[in-house]
């Protein structure tokens, strides 16, 4: 039996005879020409479900040309035909027909051991929101994994992703995991492609969601079956790699903004306060005006870093707490009064070096210390100006997010 999706009529959902009332799990595994191992992979997946002791649901994301989805469906799979648009892709079509409160993902070409998911489920029934496999906590088969990831690719990227967001995770490369489906929901994917990976273990963390790790096994592909890197050659690999480098990079605004940021301010304001009355000696060393500009120019980017870093994590905070946190901090009222006072003193600062340049024919005098104080009010004036304008794109961010999420709540 097959159904027509009423929203995207290139999607069909096709059933077996022999469907599954009510399930609690759902399989949910994406296929592209796999006719050498689906019927294989779905005996598989029957077996794990019945040693789990779960009712459970078999759902194969197919965009093959060859015969996987018959395969699939006679083996007592549902199969949801889509065209070939990304892995990442595949699992946001089909998470409109999950039915199961939990949802296990993974690849069908039996490298992953799907006999064996009772552990998803014990971990799912602690309350776990989020389970990640583990290859590295488990059994790796000899020649199942290319050496370059698994002692460079793979360890490499996660150790970068752990510094980043202040993780544990052993594999984050690992494509059998488990999601609640409301966990799912919430992530609410974007990726379209192999990102999409990584886009979950850094929502996983965003979302603050209850996240385990469970040890799995990885097999071998079977003989005759060439893995989907190697179809595509010898680059796909590392395209994969870099895409899921960029997706770290774009979720990670407080390492790469928000956090160097205070950095450069708090040492760029140390040079800039403390050199405000004229040149500082230590010892041999002289800090003079020169240092000052130094302090000027770190201060500035700290600014900027901060506020770009705020309105990045702003925009990634799903669960709302940041997001009041940072309005409550810069209230229009009370940010506007302060920008307007750093204004004046910065004008006040500056007025000094404009007598003295007026004095002196409208040119500028000798450095003495109402340079250092002009440097000091340009800090001022360049603060109250980025401070002013970030608080006018973050109010308007927060009013266009709340109108997006207003909408989708009303679909």
């Amino acid at each position: 039996m097959s159904q027509q999706s009423l929203n995207d009529p290139e999607i069909e959902l096709l059933i077996p005879e022999k469907d599954v009332e009510a399930p609690e799990l759902t399989i949910c595994v994406p296929a592209l020409n796999e006719a050498l191992t689906i019927g294989e992979f779905v005996d598989w997946c029957h077996e794990g479900i019945r040693s789990a002791g779960v009712i459970g649901e078999i759902l194969i994301i197919d965009s093959s040309t060859d015969k996987t989805a018959e395969i699939a469906v006679s083996k007592g799979a549902r199969v949801l035909k889509t065209p070939k648009r990304g892995l990442g892709r595949a699992y946001i079509d089909a998470l409109g027909y999950v039915r199961g409160k939990y949802i296990i993902l993974g690849d069908c070409d039996c490298t992953y051991d799907f006999r064996q998911i009772k552990p998803f489920i014990e971990r799912f029934r602690e309350g776990n929101e989020f389970i990640m496999g583990s290859r590295f906590r488990g059994y790796i088969e000899p020649g199942a994994m290319p050496p370059l990831h698994q002692y460079l690719g793979t360890p490499v990227t996660t150790w970068i992703l752990n510094i980043i967001y202040s993780s544990q995770f052993t594999d984050i490369h690992c494509g059998m995991r488990g999601v609640t489906k409301n966990a799912f929901l919430k992530m609410d994917l974007r990726s379209q492609s192999w990102e999409y990976a990584s886009e979950m273990v850094l929502k996983s963390v965003h979302l603050r969601l209850r996240t385990v790790e469970v040890p799995i096994r990885f097999l071998k592909d079977k003989e005759g079956r060439l893995s989907h890197h190697k179809r595509e050659g010898w680059f796909s690999p590392w395209k994969a790699a870099w895409i899921n480098l960029k997706a770290m990079f774009i979720y990670g605004p407080d390492f790469f903004l928000f956090k160097p940021g205070i950095l450069l301010l708090t040492v760029g304001s140390i040079l800039v306060f403390g050199l405000s009355l004229g040149p500082v000696r230590f010892g041999p060393i002289t800090l003079s005006l020169y240092w000052m500009l130094l302090g000027l120019t770190l201060s500035v980017v700290g600014i900027q870093s901060i506020y770009m870093g705020i309105l990045a994590g702003f925009i990634f905070n799903y669960e709302g707490t940041r997001r009041g946190k940072w309005m409550n901090v810069f209230s229009y009222n009370r940010t506007v009064l302060a920008s307007l006072v750093m204004g004046f003193v910065g004008s006040v600062l500056l007025v000094p070096l404009v007598l003295s340049y007026v004095r002196n024919g409208l040119s500028l005098p000798a450095v003495d210390q109402s340079s250092h104080l002009a440097i000091l009010g340009i800090f001022f004036l360049i603060a109250a100006f980025i401070t002013f304008t970030f608080t006018l794109l973050l109010h308007a961010t927060d009013i266009y997010t709340k109108n997006v999420q207003g909408k989708s709540n009303d679909i």
